[in-house]
């Protein structure tokens, strides 16, 4: 019963790993042999421009992609926590983007940020303002892409949400009532302290996922304009698959391996705290 799982580790995982290790210390094309190249990758990635670009890029979607996430999430799920009308409904209805493929959503998304015909620039149209060039601004493109994988991925963390907000005992809240506190003191003083650990969850799953961004650039503006929105594992996709460097795309992809793996450990000591109560 355990060989399965064994060969599937060996041949899909450990041996993927050593190989794409290997393809660091190597120049390849596929089509040519490969070829030792020592270091020369890793000292190409410290100099390389286009990749701290693109780790800025990422950052930047970063900034504004989690602390959005975590406040809609949250406010949301409060609200879907409560006594409301077709409560089932709307759970559901925010969920379905996150299982919906993304290229669909993408699609989607790049109609409505269209410059001429799209939906958000016909309202502002109507409303007398100017169109705003969504995906063609150098300035605002990444923010623009980070409003739309924020709609994508907003009904995941909706749910863990949810999973906690039920989880808090309804007597902390009942006793609050007594002591005369109202819901925006029980809401700070109760729910959000006792939702620490699943915040901190959620902000390291953003995070992560965050640093794999890759088919909305990839589908909406293939990294542009001006680079503005090339995303590392986008670089990476490009070097492996438009300039056949494998061996440097390998360097590339250990080397974001390597700042998601840094980031999970801070974020894995914040996450090691004990339930306020």
């Amino acid at each position: 019963m355990v060989l399965p799982y064994v060969l599937h580790f060996l041949i899909f995982i450990a041996y993927p790993l050593v190989f794409a290790f290997i393809l660091v210390f190597c120049k390849w094309d596929i089509v040519s042999p490969m070829e030792f190249a020592g270091l020369r990758n890793i000292e190409r990635l410290m100099r390389d421009t286009t990749f701290w670009t693109a780790v800025t890029n990422t950052l930047r979607f970063l900034a504004l992609h989690i602390p959005l996430q975590i406040v809609l999430a949250l406010l949301i799920a409060v609200v879907l926590n409560g006594p409301i009308k077709l409560r089932s409904f709307f759970r559901g209805a925010f969920f379905l983007p996150f299982v919906i493929s993304g290229a669909v959503v993408t699609i989607l998304w790049q109609q409505l940020y269209s410059t001429d015909a799209g939906v958000f620039n016909l309202v502002l149209t109507k409303l007398g303002a100017n169109p705003v060039p969504w995906l063609t601004d150098p300035s605002i493109a990444i923010y623009s892409i980070a409003v739309m994988a924020t709609w994508k991925n907003i009904g995941f963390y909706i749910i863990l949400f949810l999973a906690g907000l039920q989880n808090v005992p309804r007597e902390l809240y009942e006793a609050a009532s007594i002591d005369g506190a109202d819901k925006s003191t029980q809401f700070w003083k109760i729910t959000l302290p006792l939702l620490s650990p699943i915040t901190l969850l959620v902000v390291m799953l953003s995070t992560i996922g965050g640093f794999g961004l890759f088919i909305e650039p990839f589908v909406m503006t293939g990294g542009g304009p001006a680079e503005s929105t090339l995303s590392v594992v986008l670089y990476l996709y490009k070097n492996a698959f438009q300039f056949l460097r494998m061996g440097y795309a390998a360097t590339i992809g250990f080397a974001l391996a390597l700042m998601i793996f840094v980031v999970t450990l801070v974020q894995r000591k914040l996450l090691d705290v004990e339930q306020p109560y």
